[in-house]
């Protein structure tokens, strides 16, 4: 059975701090009957998968809302409020959620209670400290500074329960105390399901980047330490690195990436950490429906996101004369290979078909259609796929570890060679030299990340396109613009395919018609797909022609003084009057 269902449901979803953190676990362990064996940690403990990693609903969540992808990489019909600027006080929940640190705590604090020898027990508190560090570093990226607790509270704590914020320095010590006891005291195996001391590195470098980062782009926050939470998460990388435990998965070119995310076991080359489904046990998510339904949104990767990625040579394509004008056929070759593992391209043919199959405006907005993640026509069903979905990736270590060089200032080609250069060998790229990109910085991305400077910018900027390239859909992007203080991207129009305007298209070259834009008289031509312009489709300049653009009269904005952090819930100010609200929200 998958080792990531819960065992246990420690706890409820709770809103209010006094309601979430005096309730006593939902479960039949108490501090007096429930620690007295190993099986009996061993079942607690596997209760913190569930409570901490999306689960089979949460899943979607994960590539569509919850880590803010859709504010970035992919195109929905509508915008979310955090994309208009008109993102809500909430009443309560907005993620002020305690009850999973509660089931947590209540293991800190009971674990011993046994009398069973510390050689077992912890091994079983390293999991819990591990638990507890993911969720804290969560609120902290969230919310900013957050009451610290370590360790369950009763009615009768009312200091603690009713007590201001704790400063972030505070919180994320603490956070970083918490994992360094995990890493010591995991266990050195590999084993996808289930946390070790290799996971415990990879978290630690994920959050020591996004603090360090923070901290470095935001002077407003007047925050300390910039450069010892970089180095912390190249420490942490690079023992990762060093130990030779993981590597990149290898395959052939044109289907290396994919597979990664396809398989239907998690490939333990690379992948430290997945959520696992099965169809035997009726346990799936959704993302092949959210990807091909026309239903939900038409989802599809914006054209930024498309232009970023590199030609086969290593050459930039947006170096190529008449670049913003290439009709989608054109631009789709001699690309990174990953381009066309993540976006159907000419030549794509289901996992479980044989015919090649044009992009299907049926299910995107933007005709950069989703296929990461995507399996077989079989599993296009609500609720049908069965393939796992990486957490924790080798690749995102490779990557925290040469960004956070590079922003430190100590990074080496030598580092570069052992991490990006393994993302760029699998898929047959040639390596990231970086004497050439800090000579010559992109222009183009330049334009993007506006916060970027320094003698290392043009490899700064080389490896933030790595990043989003090789981790896209994965959950990094919102937080990813958030630490590097580029929110203003978010307020960037979102733009599809180009097209010169009405008429007929060839999308594979293959010499057919794959899709007439058409106005005025509806074509009654067969088998192909009609969007009418300024209804189905809408061009830039119209009958001009031009790039697709949607939600095109929805005002975007991103607030500088305000949307890197969200608002504390009304409830909790009301609660607690210790607890300010987040600057400028009100």
């Amino acid at each position: 059975m998958k080792k990531l269902l819960s065992i246990l449901v420690i706890g409820g979803l709770l809103s209010g701090c006094s309601k979430v953190l005096d309730r006593q676990p939902l479960s039949q362990i108490t501090p007096n009957n429930g620690f007295n064996t190993e099986n009996e940690l061993l079942l607690y403990v596997r209760s913190f998968y569930d409570n901490m990693v999306p689960d089979a609903d949460g899943a979607n969540k994960e590539f569509y809302s919850l880590y803010g992808e859709t504010a970035s990489n992919i195109v929905l019909t509508g915008l979310s409020p955090e994309q208009t600027g008109n993102r809500p006080i909430p009443v309560s929940g907005g993620g002020w959620e305690w009850s999973n640190l509660r089931n947590v705590n209540f293991f800190i604090a009971n674990y011993a209670r046994g009398g069973l020898d510390t050689t077992i027990t912890y091994k079983y508190l390293a999991v819990a400290k591990f638990f507890r560090a993911w969720f804290y570093s969560g609120m902290v990226a969230h919310f900013g500074d957050v009451p610290w607790y370590s360790g369950p509270l009763a009615v009768s704590d009312t200091a603690e329960l009713y007590k201001a914020r704790d400063p972030r320095t505070l919180v994320m010590d603490s956070v970083v105390n918490d994992i360094d006891f995990a890493i010591a005291h995991l266990g050195a195996s590999k084993n996808v399901s289930e946390v070790t001391k290799w996971t415990a590195l990879a978290l630690k470098s994920r959050f020591c980047l996004f603090e360090g980062t923070f901290r470095k782009y935001h002077p407003e926050f007047k925050l300390p330490d910039a450069n010892r939470f970089l180095q912390l998460s190249a420490n942490a990388a690079q023992a990762l690195i060093s130990s030779g435990v993981y590597t990149t998965y290898k395959s052939a070119a044109d289907v290396v990436y994919r597979d990664l995310f396809t398989a239907l076991t998690p490939i333990a080359d690379e992948v430290l950490l997945a959520r696992q489904y099965s169809a035997t046990l009726q346990v799936f998510h959704n993302v092949n429906y959210y990807t091909t339904a026309p239903s939900f949104g038409k989802p599809g990767l914006e054209k930024s996101l498309v232009n970023s990625y590199l030609m086969k040579d290593g050459s930039r394509f947006t170096d190529k004369p008449g670049y913003a004008t290439m009709q989608f056929y054109d631009e789709m070759q001699n690309r990174d290979p990953r381009l066309s593992q993540t976006v159907r391209a000419p030549g794509y043919k289901r996992l479980d078909g044989n015919v090649t199959l044009p992009p299907a405006y049926t299910g995107t907005v933007t005709g950069y259609q989703l296929i990461k993640f995507v399996t077989g026509a079989a599993n296009d069903a609500l609720g049908k796929s069965p393939n796992a979905l990486p957490v924790f990736r080798y690749a995102e270590v490779l990557l925290n570890f040469a960004e956070a060089k590079a922003e430190l200032g100590s990074l080496t080609q030598t580092d570069l060679d052992q991490s990006v250069k393994l993302l760029r060998d699998r898929i047959g790229m040639p390596a990231m030299n970086m004497a050439a990109a800090n000579s010559n910085p992109d222009p183009y991305l330049a334009a993007q990340y506006t916060h970027a400077s320094g003698a290392n910018l043009g490899v700064l900027l080389e490896i933030r396109r790595e990043r989003r390239i090789e981790l896209v859909m994965e959950g990094f992007a919102w937080n990813d613009l958030m630490r590097w203080s580029e929110g203003h991207l978010l307020a960037a129009q979102f733009k599809g395919a180009y097209f010169p305007g009405t008429g007929n298209y060839d999308l594979d070259g293959d010499g057919a018609t794959d899709l007439i834009i058409w106005s005025g008289t509806k074509p009654t031509t067969p088998n192909v797909q009609l969007l009418e312009l300024g209804t189905d489709v809408v061009l830039e300049n119209g009958a001009a022609g031009g790039n697709i653009v949607i939600n095109k009269n929805i005002p975007k904005n991103f607030r500088e003084d305000r949307d890197y952090l969200f608002p504390l819930p009304v409830q909790e100010l009301l609660l607690n009057t210790k607890l300010q609200q987040n600057p400028n929200w009100k």
